[in-house]
């Protein structure tokens, strides 16, 4: 039995849904007031010279601080179920499917809020592993619990949740800089920062 890790945003989908869904729960507002703070790191960002987990952690600041916890779960929940099915690439979904029909082990391993994730995973008999945020007295707090799971942290998460030498071989895929850990874990690395190309057959799996 082989594992199989994939990267969630841009990688089964067909763009970020990070914040597709933030401009859908966060009071518009809101919204408005965080645009003109983060211009400046965003701008910074796209040019390369800010990271971009220093970009979702003052997004999770500005736009999460002080909110509920169940309705911010609920909300993802619910936003998961009617957006992302038609956000997936039907390619890489294919994929993930062709590596469950065959026994592996599928982790989606994302930056994403982690409940965001859970249902679709469980549907695809995948587990997920993503990014937590902290709350107290059921408030979310502006901050993220632990790492975000980028980088390095993707492999950290991945070998506490299974123990990757018992498998025959891992493969990952991936897009971005961010999966690049995840992907040097691999035996069998698929980098995709232009999405599922053609030549890359769904059901062939080497």
């Amino acid at each position: 039995m082989d594992l199989a890790l994939f990267d969630f945003d841009g990688t089964l989908t067909t763009q970020e849904t990070f914040p597709r869904f933030l401009r859908c729960f966060v009071p518009a507002e809101r919204q408005r007031a965080a645009r003109w703070a983060l211009a400046p790191l965003v701008a910074g960002y796209r040019l390369g010279l800010v990271a971009g987990t220093r970009v979702r952690a003052e997004v999770v600041q500005r736009g999460l601080a002080g909110a509920d916890e169940a309705a911010f779960n609920a909300a993802a929940r619910d936003w998961a179920a009617r957006e992302l099915p038609g956000l997936l690439r039907p390619q890489a979904l294919a994929r993930l499917r062709a590596h469950r029909a065959r026994g592996d082990t599928v982790l989606v391993v994302s930056g994403n809020f982690e409940v965001l994730l859970q249902a679709f995973a469980a549907a695809e008999g995948a587990v997920a592993l993503g990014s937590r945020l902290e709350s107290r007295e059921g408030r979310l707090t502006g901050r993220y619990a632990g790492p975000q799971c980028v980088l390095e942290e993707k492999v950290l998460r991945v070998r506490a949740e299974v123990d990757t030498g018992t498998f025959r071989r891992i493969h990952a895929y991936g897009d971005t800089r961010e999966d690049r850990p995840m992907l040097l874990l691999a035996d069998v690395a698929h980098y995709l920062p232009r999405g599922w190309p053609a030549t890359l057959d769904p059901a062939r799996i080497d």
